[in-house]
């Protein structure tokens, strides 16, 4: 496969967008900063920060305590569900697909349930982080040994398990709901609706580097993708080991959507709305596609986060609010224009 349509000007671009909504992050919200003092108290260490000005000390403590771990919190989920998107959409050769069919979002919401009447939430920052991965990874092996087949694994199998693990793992947490406390009701309602609020660098920097390894990984290896996308019979033909293909993008996919989760709770619908719309872009080649979807997911949750924070300011909207309300009509878009080329 050829690099795809206009490659490198849409790398500029989106990288380009993805430094201006990182800096955009640092500089605005509920009290902006100059960016000239953002990158003044960027680059000064806290043990030279004492003696200054206490405008600059404050603007140190929004800087590194508030707004830099919620930044890289949105770069590392939304890079991580781009990839994630992508690789779901090409296993499946659906551009529709999403990470959601894996089952993972289901799990990830029983895993921080659990937390939460546990009382994990309030033993360590992590507590439901930690028990909503846990939970996502549980989904998803889950589904992959109910699919599996001594010939291989069907995809058609693999979302039907999905569906089906999903609205059993959906109806466990609503009923451990409604005989829980209403504290812990709120608290896991407030969980679900995703977002950045409260990102800290204990929640932070666990996930962080594994998201890099991962996206450095499949991007490194997208040309077995590339082949499996053609279909499964041309890849065999081929020499691809299409069961191990699949398998470990299944993996990759499932872990990246997991550790997503584990920083910004269930975000919905960047997974289907960024790779699709690469695609359109550039093409279907993973190994531009892929890039391309971390670079894009990552700038388009930042931007989403950005205005979730300002728009009503000094109140936030939740960020998994505001990529529903986008989402939910791109999605009906993207259904009503296929509709329409189906029936031509």
């Amino acid at each position: 496969m050829n690099q795809g349509k206009g490659y490198e000007p849409w790398f500029i671009g989106l990288s380009l967008a993805l430094v201006l909504t990182f800096l955009g992050s640092l500089v605005w919200g509920a009290v902006s900063l100059p960016l000239n003092q953002v990158f003044e108290v960027f680059f000064r260490p806290g043990a030279r920060i004492e003696n200054v000005e206490r405008s600059l000390r404050q603007a140190y403590t929004i800087v590194w305590h508030i707004r830099l771990p919620r930044a890289l919190a949105a770069l590392g989920a939304g890079a991580a569900l781009g990839v994630s998107g992508a690789i779901i959409q090409g296993l499946f050769r659906n551009p529709l697909a999403s990470p959601d069919v894996l089952g993972i979002s289901a799990g990830s919401s029983l895993g921080a349930v659990l937390a939460i009447l546990g009382g994990l939430a309030s033993m360590h920052p992590l507590g439901i982080s930690l028990s909503a991965f846990l939970g996502a990874v549980f989904a998803g092996a889950v589904v992959y040994s109910i699919s599996r087949r001594p010939e291989g694994t069907h995809l058609l199998y693999l979302i039907l398990a999905g569906l089906a693990v999903s609205s059993l793992l959906n109806g466990l947490v609503s009923g451990i709901l409604v005989i829980s406390e209403e504290y812990a009701l709120s608290q896991f309602i407030f969980w679900t609706m995703g977002g950045l609020d409260g990102a800290s660098w204990v929640r932070v920097l666990p996930p962080l580097p594994f998201i890099g390894l991962l996206l450095i990984g499949s991007i490194l290896f997208a040309q077995p993708l590339n082949v499996l996308s053609q279909g499964e019979e041309q890849a065999f033909s081929l020499g691809v080991g299409v069961e191990k293909v699949k398998l470990i993008f299944l993996i990759v996919a499932s872990t990246l959507t997991a550790l997503a989760v584990a920083l910004a709770g269930p975000i919905a619908f960047v997974g289907l709305m960024v790779p699709h719309g690469i695609r359109l872009l550039t093409g279907p080649n993973h190994r531009t596609l892929l890039p391309l979807s971390a670079l894009g997911g990552g700038s388009f949750l930042l931007f989403a986060d950005l205005i979730a924070r300002t728009i009503l300011a000094p109140r936030e909207l939740k960020t998994g609010i505001l990529t529903a309300l986008i989402g939910g009509p791109y999605f009906i878009f993207l259904i009503l224009h296929h509709r329409r080329e189906g029936l031509q």
